[in-house]
């Protein structure tokens, strides 16, 4: 039979191991809550930074002696456009350039890849018909499946590094050479149409005419109404050259890049409402929308994360119970 001391350095040492493992367990449960909240405040920080349905389409500029750098006199930069076209007869030095930049919910240059099926239309005068790409202008999207050269131009931005634009192309053009220097250029209303018509929005124009083209704006403030625009421009003299961009934006009311359910193409009600789309609730007049945490708690809006089996000080309890068991019986048997 055992000695009672060798019982009693067993059962120490049982002890001892209870003790460790509850400790550890309890840490544990104690640790897991912290750490899904560390996950779910990085969740939260991805989720803000993810507030566009289409990410930027980022092109540099081409840099002087690349493929597409055309020119600079040091007070503007010239790239080679695919869509720059000179009139014949060449009828004098009245040049110009009509095109559009499409911007996503946050303001970023993108080429439409997820509007596809979606054309731009802009209506030009008889003075541009010559035009190959003219009368009217359209823009089919996205642009990187309908054109060799999908961006042309760096509209807008500054860098130190160039006397205009910031170093990346941002707008699709169609550019003219040739016009008597006392034309008129004209241009029409832009219209957007197409399998997701309903998701660009024409957010305004920005026209320049008779002195260089100033890159250092935000398109989305600086894009005025058609009206004020001018609906296009009549050289002068010492002024042959026009510019019109017609600035475009993605909506994230319709995109659901606010937070919100995207519209579906063809599953609106009537009245303009969204249909339900199995996350919002029922009542049409209730704004307020379930969301994935939501859905995963429990009744009482708590998460389960085990710590609920392990009550107190349960386990810790039990061990040290048994062990004391074992030492009156250890005594009694002695």
């Amino acid at each position: 039979m055992p000695s009672r001391n060798a019982v009693a350095a067993g059962l120490v040492a049982l002890l001892l191991v209870g003790s460790l493992g509850a400790v550890g367990m309890i840490a544990a449960a104690s640790g897991a809550p912290a750490a899904d909240a560390t996950a779910g405040a990085n969740a939260q920080e991805d989720d803000t930074a993810q507030n566009v349905s289409e990410e930027a389409y980022v092109e540099p500029a081409p840099e002087e002696g690349e493929l597409y750098y055309e020119a600079s006199n040091g007070d503007w930069v010239s790239y080679v456009n695919p869509r720059d076209e000179y009139r014949s007869p060449y009828l004098g030095d009245g040049s110009g350039k009509i095109g559009v930049t499409l911007l996503n919910e946050a303001g970023e240059p993108i080429v439409g890849e997820t509007v596809p099926n979606t054309t731009i239309t802009i209506p030009t005068g008889e003075t541009v018909s010559w035009h190959s790409h003219a009368d009217p202008i359209t823009v089919r999207l996205p642009l990187t499946e309908h054109y060799d050269r999908p961006l042309d131009a760096d509209q807008f931005g500054t860098t130190d590094d160039l006397p205009q634009g910031d170093g990346y192309m941002d707008s699709h053009t169609i550019e003219m050479h040739g016009h008597p220097e006392d034309a008129t250029i004209e241009y029409g209303e832009a219209r957007v149409s197409g399998e997701h018509a309903d998701k660009i929005e024409v957010v305004g124009y920005i026209q320049k005419a008779h002195d260089t083209w100033e890159t250092d704006i935000d398109p989305l403030e600086a894009a005025e109404p058609y009206e004020e625009a001018g609906g296009g421009w009549t050289y002068e003299p010492n002024g042959s050259h026009g510019q019109v961009i017609v600035v475009l934006q993605l909506d994230s009311d319709v995109t659901g890049a606010d937070g919100g359910s995207a519209v579906d193409d063809g599953t609106n009600d009537s009245d303009g409402i969204n249909a339900t789309d199995g996350e919002n609730t029922s009542d049409p007049a209730n704004e307020t929308e379930t969301s994935p945490a939501d859905e995963t708690n429990g009744d009482d809006g708590n998460d389960d994360d085990g710590s609920s089996e392990m009550p107190g000080f349960g386990v810790p309890a039990v061990v040290v119970a048994l062990t004391v068991a074992a030492l009156v019986a250890a005594r009694r048997t002695g």
